[in-house]
């Protein structure tokens, strides 16, 4: 491959909200704060008083609602929206979600945050029987699922067509009279419920989106759980009893914010202890240490704060910077990360670094990350990373599906050492990253997802078992 992702892209962060009198408003704040899970894509869809109203577009949230009328036109006092990340091919807005469904019937808007592993089995046996889909997206499968159940309610329809879904899915729906979440067995994404002072309540992919909206947290979506929101308050119940925590490691190493809390752990926190466990498995003698913003401030504070070396801003992140799309020449895509990151020459000039981030997938950013501190004068650049090696795809919801983009997969430390250009690189030990995070489940790994570094899916992967077999025996060098 000649380009590289900057790291892992998350498919995307859904919000909903019922009983207030400026619902879209509310969920336009609430997407916000989550536009970090995906900024390729936004929508919502708003109830006023049982009819569906929607709007979406590529592009950030801004841009999408950048015209205050599209906002005022979503009346009501109940909406779901969606923030998302598009992965290869699917840059389209058919694809942008929420996807809002009419029928002779009734009305549904449903969005997803996940992936679902046997999507092509069901998409295929359902466009056999007749189905037609309007997007390449797995989403749009469960209504099918659910207009073609004989159950006799909505939410026992609903139900039936969750027990056929595999893989890693967070859903929040909209109908004439409720909203519904629904979160797979394993918990893969967060999902958490809060409430307004007005008696709102609210669902997000992560509580800093609660926090945004000034929703006081109540409680997290459990895996297998299908939560209901109507005029009557809340109802949980239970799709299937066949459940096992495995929350997604990369949730807490790079992709909810740092003010987020998921299962109970504060992101931060979980972030700041990797970091100390870090530098108690690999200390470095050297002048100070700089993180890479923003997602490896907080391991690099923990990293300072265990081995008493002073922390430094030795990087500066333009937080200005539009959405860079990937360059057609070396030259340009190296000029997209000198616009992103600025080195303190002041500061590292003639210093022993170390450099602390979040993970290494190609190895490209971080190399030039290396290139640019050394540039700016530093004597020395012993990278630090705050999460195991990643060497295993990912089929719940991020998108490296192939053993072919990770480095780290092809190449040992000591090589990847040298592809960087970096003095010494050490990364996290497993046990490391799980005790940093500190779940207590009664689950494999306290509750994490591991896969990534190990191998170790939670679920059959069903479709993509064959093409993971084959990556496994697939060998990549990037040098």
């Amino acid at each position: 491959m000649s380009y590289e992702v900057k790291s892992l892209n998350e498919e995307c962060g859904v919000f909903g909200v019922w009983g207030h009198p400026d619902a879209a408003r509310v969920t336009y704040f609430g997407l916000h704060s989550l536009q970090h899970r995906g900024q390729e894509g936004a929508g919502i869809v708003s109830n006023e008083s049982g009819k569906l109203h929607g709007h979406r577009e590529l592009g950030l949230l801004s841009e999408v609602f950048s015209d205050e009328t599209k906002l005022q036109s979503l009346a009501g006092n109940a909406a779901i929206g969606h923030v998302r990340y598009a992965t290869a091919g699917n840059g389209s807005v058919d694809n942008i979600q929420p996807f809002l469904f009419k029928f002779h019937d009734s009305q549904v808007a449903l969005a997803h945050n996940g992936n679902l592993t046997n999507a092509k089995t069901l998409r295929r046996n359902l466009e056999k029987e007749g189905a037609i889909f309007h997007s390449n997206s797995d989403t749009e499968i469960l209504m099918h699922l659910i207009r073609k159940s004989q159950q006799s309610t909505f939410l026992d329809q609903l139900k039936e067509a969750l027990n056929q879904v595999k893989g890693g899915f967070a859903y929040v729906l909209i109908t004439e009279n409720a909203i519904i979440a629904a979160l797979d067995p394993n918990g893969f994404r967060p999902l958490s419920i809060g409430q307004m002072k007005n008696g709102a309540y609210v669902i997000a992919s992560e509580t800093c989106a609660l926090d945004t909206v000034g929703a006081i947290f109540i409680r997290d979506v459990q895996p297998g759980e299908v939560v209901t929101i109507n005029d009557n308050g809340l109802q949980v119940n239970r799709y299937t009893t066949q459940t096992q925590p495995a929350i997604c490691a990369m949730e807490y190493i790079y992709f909810a914010r740092p003010d987020s809390n998921i299962a109970g752990v504060n992101v931060h926190t979980a972030r700041k202890e990797m970091g100390k466990r870090l530098a108690e498995e690999a200390p470095i003698d050297a002048d100070m240490v700089i993180g890479v913003p923003n997602s490896s401030l907080s391991a690099a504070s923990g990293y300072a704060e265990y081995s008493g070396i002073p922390y430094e801003l030795g990087l500066v992140k333009n937080q200005y910077i539009a959405r860079t799309f990937i360059q057609p020449t070396q030259e340009l895509r190296e000029q997209g990360v000198r616009m992103k990151l600025s080195a303190v020459r002041g500061v590292v000039a003639g210093k022993r670094v170390i450099l602390v981030d979040d993970s290494i997938v190609r190895g490209t950013t971080s190399r030039r990350i290396v290139q640019l501190l050394k540039e700016a004068g530093a004597k020395e650049v012993h990278l630090r990373i705050a999460s195991p090696p990643l060497k295993y795809p990912c089929f719940y919801g991020i998108d490296i599906q192939t053993r072919k983009e990770l480095i780290a997969a092809n190449h040992t430390v000591e090589e990847i050492r040298t592809c960087v250009a970096a003095d010494s690189l050490a990364f996290l030990s497993e046990q490391g990253l799980i005790d940093s995070i500190g779940l207590t489940f009664d689950a494999p790994y306290t509750g994490l997802c591991m896969a990534y570094f190990n191998g170790d899916y939670p679920t059959p992967l069903y479709d993509y078992e064959e093409q993971y077999q084959a990556s496994l025996k697939e060998q990549t060098s990037f040098f």
